[in-house]
């Protein structure tokens, strides 16, 4: 559960954003989560909804986006989209000697307070 202080720096995050601004509660949080991350958002979710309660941010929205991954084949030098781990064997040569040019993100793009 490699999620869990993943998860932990995302509230720590929050929290200090919204301490600084002294914000009362924080309603909604929005993550870019890359899909070669290694990251699952349902158990970003599942971890947050526990840690978080009694705190400001216990009844904060997660919003995940996802964005298509791109990676690009050094042997033929085709620049493809990839769904995951499962699915990086490039379309054109059918060779995995792929380099990520995204899909490994993992940011906080905003937070909602009241």
């Amino acid at each position: 559960m490699h999620e869990l202080p993943i998860t932990e720096n995302i509230l720590a995050i929050a929290l200090e954003e919204a301490n600084s601004v002294q914000a009362s509660k924080i309603t909604r949080i929005d993550l870019t989560i890359g899909k070669l991350s290694g990251i699952m958002p349902a158990c970003v979710q599942f971890q947050f909804d526990i840690i978080s309660k009694k705190t400001i941010a216990a009844e904060a929205k997660l919003v995940f986006n996802q964005p298509p991954s791109k990676v690009h084949c050094r042997q033929c030098d085709t620049t493809f989209s990839s769904e995951g781990f499962d699915d990086l064997t490039c379309p054109n040569c059918g060779e995995r000697l792929i380099e990520v040019i995204s899909g490994r993100e993992l940011t906080v793009d905003s937070i909602e307070w009241e």
